[in-house]
């Protein structure tokens, strides 16, 4: 990197994301990701499944970062369908109405590692890099460029 081209850097490295929410809509985008995980997980306990398939699935829709092989715009695409609450949502009422355990369950658990990540700031993908979300930078991209 050349001198001229330092400053802007540091600029790219620390400017918010054109989109992503600030403040205290931020806090409580967090806060209702924290409630989404505590509704499930207490769901959960209630409905009677078993932690053994909740432990080894709840990360499962992390698997999602594989999009990112094929590019930032179809990673996104991809991170974002499996990271909405729309669809785990839609198969819990259909697990519901059809008295479907096993579908109840998967649903539960996904939506649990949706508010996970929302509660740790992962938001929804921007095309421009996995660092780019609707909660703001995350990872390197949203690291300080003195931290």
């Amino acid at each position: 990197m050349t001198m001229s081209a330092q400053p802007q850097a540091v600029f790219e490295a620390t400017r918010e994301v054109p989109g992503a929410v600030q403040g205290g809509v931020k806090v409580l985008l967090r806060l209702e990701g924290l409630a989404l995980l505590a509704g499930a997980v207490t769901f959960y306990a209630l409905f009677g499944s078993s932690w053994l398939l909740f432990a080894l699935l709840f990360f499962a829709p992390d698997l999602s970062f594989a999009g990112y092989l094929l590019g930032p715009r179809l990673g996104a695409a991809i991170y974002n369908a499996v990271h909405i609450t729309i669809l785990p949502g839609a198969l819990l009422a259909l697990g519901l109405v059809l008295e479907d355990p096993l579908a109840t369950a998967l649903a539960t658990i996904w939506l649990g590692h949706i508010g996970f990540d929302r509660a740790l700031g992962y938001g929804l993908k921007y095309q421009d890099g996995f660092g780019f979300t609707h909660l703001g930078r995350i990872g390197r991209a949203g690291a300080h460029p003195s931290s």
